[in-house]
């Protein structure tokens, strides 16, 4: 592992994995090395854990993996809520393009929507509706195409953002499976295509607006597909 002070040497943020293991959780002062199968795993339990699963719950193995990675997973940064789990990944090749269901989704954010419900439970979703929708977003948004879906966490609190940065996590280790592509949430975005570099910060037109910030919902979006 390079350590921190090589990543702020390049520029890159803490959470960067330029080199080395799949997915990393940040330390304060060192980033351990994980699997994808263990972060997906590690993530999920955290959730499972958070909505009141039991331990040895379907989904929720955790064996092998460090119990301190699973406290900061829980816990977040000791000084703050912010991120501290990233994983490489690859955008998907051959994805065809999808048009919408009639919830207003496509096919593959109804995935999306499917799994998180499966882990998290009910959920306060926005950003789609039946026959989609036309305007509330920027021009280029993936909500007018049906491949984004907003969680809201809300009011914007300390004990919302962490639980916002549960499902954050869950789906940046969960990007290849479900072919995401952007996850933003509380000032950070994080990308498939630019993966290597980790959660970076988010600049909106207003930067004091919580909603457009996403400091009060998680965005999550999936692949185009086709020529996109």
């Amino acid at each position: 592992m390079g350590g921190p002070w090589l990543l702020d040497r390049s520029g890159l943020d803490q959470t960067a994995l330029p080199w080395g293991p799949e997915c990393g959780v940040r330390t304060g002062s060192d980033t351990v090395g994980l699997t994808l199968d263990e972060a997906r795993r590690a993530t999920t339990a955290v959730a499972l854990e958070a909505g009141g699963a039991e331990a040895g719950t379907a989904g929720a193995d955790t064996a092998g993996i460090d119990p301190a990675v699973l406290d900061l997973l829980r816990e977040g940064p000791a000084d703050d809520a912010g991120p501290v789990l990233s994983c490489r990944a690859a955008p998907a090749t051959g994805l065809a393009a999808e048009e919408l269901t009639e919830s207003g989704l496509t096919p593959r954010a109804e995935r999306v929507r499917t799994a998180m419900a499966e882990v998290f439970g009910e959920q306060s979703l926005g950003g789609f509706e039946p026959g989609g929708v036309s305007d509330g977003h920027g021009s280029d948004s993936a909500h007018y195409d049906g491949r984004a879906i907003d969680v809201f966490y809300r009011p914007v609190d300390e004990e919302n953002r962490r639980a916002g940065w549960l499902l954050a996590h869950w789906l940046v280790a969960h990007a290849e499976e479900l072919d995401l592509a952007v996850v933003i949430f509380d000032d950070r975005i994080w990308s498939t295509r630019f993966s290597q570099g980790g959660w970076r910060d988010y600049r909106s037109a207003d930067f004091d607006n919580d909603i457009l910030q996403h400091r009060d919902h998680v965005h999550v979006d999936v692949q185009r597909g086709g020529d996109g």
